[in-house]
């Protein structure tokens, strides 16, 4: 039985730099000798709070729940300021507790808003639990810092560098001498308030995430959970809190002065308050103004999955460790369609066979993908690029997203363009998965992942209605096989509308230089798809 995208035997390339190990380790211990991780560091263990009762919140999550057994309630997040202002109004509504991880916490504009939210819910007393994996934490340490200088927060670190905020040249060095560790990465989202509403999906924390900033946004996905999956997900949270991967950032500096960082919190609130950006959020919750308000919810039985810390462990490759076993049952499942959204999207050989052998007994296969355009990593897309002919032969239909300009401003102008972010896999309108994971083998080998399966026609219509928008010929490119009047192919097409709503053909890959083409082409013939 061929395997699916996500289930093909591990392969990882050597790393080409090893030869550079010895060279850089006297260099390296010079940089890192008196900055290094601490040993006698305070780790104490803790679990989530049990949901409090007889708040507005938990009356009201109690009420919907009444009705409905064992499912869970979901909202889609499809609007990143909605997004946004879910977390926001969920903090300010939190008594007891919130809980959060993240791949990415900026140190911007809407990092720096959900943060003020985090100091103000531990002023009422609430206990605060930060999680962010190491890897692009430097900006945000000297705020991290002194946030777990609050007596209601703590944060820790994932997966650390054996440095506080080090150097480039001592980030590359530390790479080289431990390339195998600090290639894994924690890229699981999820923010739990009052262990009664999470958020998971794939957004993180930052402006390039909620449509604000000048640089590129993101089109992504996530879902507001109430329900039985919510207590699962706190699990999940607590699993990862505890492992022994999660270093206290105490580990690394001593506390750091909270009562600077305070001013500098609200002033950037306020400046953001005033920006066109914040005229246009709309300040609730979709279909009310809180959680706790009337508002459409969406049911269906659901499962939380997350991979098991121990996943980064060097060796341990057993597929209980991962999510993707569940994730391909429920694809399994499949009778008339499958809709696959991934921004990074690398079959490998078995993958692709996998998908070929749905198209084959019957099942429509479509993935929306990044563009050469729109994606932040030319290498993955060089990954993806490699597969695509015979993709496009096995009778997989593939749409890649444009590089959008969006309406909406931002507080510092408008965004260079829009990339596709959202992870989610919707199974003949009746199961959805969303989550953080690519469909690579990065999220299937070396980083952690989670996200939750709903047996849900109606979520499963809204996210399949997220597909539908996304690649409409203005929107997205959709990639044939270009093909001579013999029927031999001779290679790929790009069709999609120009701004008149005309149809319009392109023979390479639009809306990039030469120079960028010729880029991925050399990438294409490289083994890189391990590292991707």
């Amino acid at each position: 039985m061929p395997t699916s995208p996500l289930e093909s035997p591990p392969r990882y390339p050597a790393p080409p730099w090893r030869g550079l190990r010895l060279v850089m380790y006297a260099a390296l211990l010079l940089l890192v000798a008196c900055s290094s991780l601490r040993t006698d560091y305070v780790k104490r263990p803790s679990v989530a709070l049990a949901a409090p009762t007889a708040t507005p919140t938990t009356r009201y999550v109690e009420s919907r729940l009444a009705s409905h057994g064992d499912q869970s309630g979901f909202r889609l997040l499809v609007d990143n300021s909605d997004a946004l202002m879910s977390r926001v109004t969920l903090a300010d509504h939190a008594t007891h507790s919130i809980d959060l991880q993240y791949y990415i916490f900026d140190n911007d504009a809407t990092g720096r808003l959900v943060m003020q939210r985090l100091l103000a819910a531990a002023d009422r007393g609430v206990r605060v639990r930060l999680l962010v994996d190491d890897l692009d934490v430097d900006d945000a340490a000297p705020m991290l810092d002194a946030l777990d200088a609050h007596a209601n927060i703590e944060v820790r670190l994932f997966n650390p560098f054996n440095t506080r905020s080090p150097s480039m040249l001592s980030k590359a060095g530390q790479f080289l001498l431990d390339f195998r560790r600090l290639n894994r990465r924690m890229h699981n989202k999820a923010f739990i308030v009052d262990n009664s509403v999470s958020i998971v999906g794939g957004r993180n924390i930052g402006d390039a995430y909620f449509s604000d900033g000048d640089n590129a946004h993101f089109r992504d996905l996530d879902v507001i959970a109430i329900g039985p999956v919510v207590a699962e997900t706190s699990r999940a949270f607590d699993a990862y809190w505890n492992d022994e991967a999660a270093v206290p950032v105490t580990a690394f500096s001593t506390p750091q002065a909270l009562a600077q960082l305070r001013p500098q919190l609200d002033k950037s609130a306020r400046a953001l308050a005033r920006s066109d950006y914040a005229a246009a959020l709309t300040g609730s919750l979709p279909g009310g103004a809180g959680v706790e308000r009337p508002g459409q919810w969406l049911w269906g039985d659901a499962a939380m999955v997350a991979d098991e810390p121990e996943k980064i462990e060097l060796g341990r490759h057993d597929p209980r460790l991962r999510i993707g076993p569940q994730v391909k049952a429920t694809i399994d499942k499949a009778e008339r369609e499958v809709l696959l959204i991934s921004p990074y999207f690398v079959p490998t050989d078995d993958g692709l066979r996998y998908l070929t052998t749905l198209t084959q007994r019957g099942v429509k296969v479509k993935v929306l993908t990044n563009s050469l355009a729109a994606t932040d990593e030319p290498m993955v897309h060089a990954g993806y690029a490699r597969h695509r002919r015979d993709l496009l032969r096995g009778g997989i239909e593939l749409h890649e997203l444009r590089p959008l300009v969006p309406q909406q401003p931002s507080a510092h102008g408008r965004s260079s363009g829009v990339s596709l972010h959202a992870k989610a896999i919707v199974v003949d309108r009746r199961y959805v998965f969303v989550g953080s994971m690519n469909m690579d083998l990065r999220s299937k080998l070396l980083n952690t992942e989670m996200g939750v399966i709903v047996d849900s026609p109606a979520l499963a219509e809204a996210a399949g209605g997220f597909f539908d928008e996304a690649i409409r010929p203005d929107n997205a490119f959709q990639v044939v096989l270009r093909r001579t009047a013999s029927g031999r192919v001779s290679g790929l097409q790009w069709q999609s509308d120009d701004k008149g709503g005309q149809p319009h053909v392109d023979d390479h890959e639009p809306g990039v230089s030469a120079l960028r083409r010729f880029e991925v082409d050399l990438l294409r013939v490289l083994p890189i798809d391990g590292m991707l």
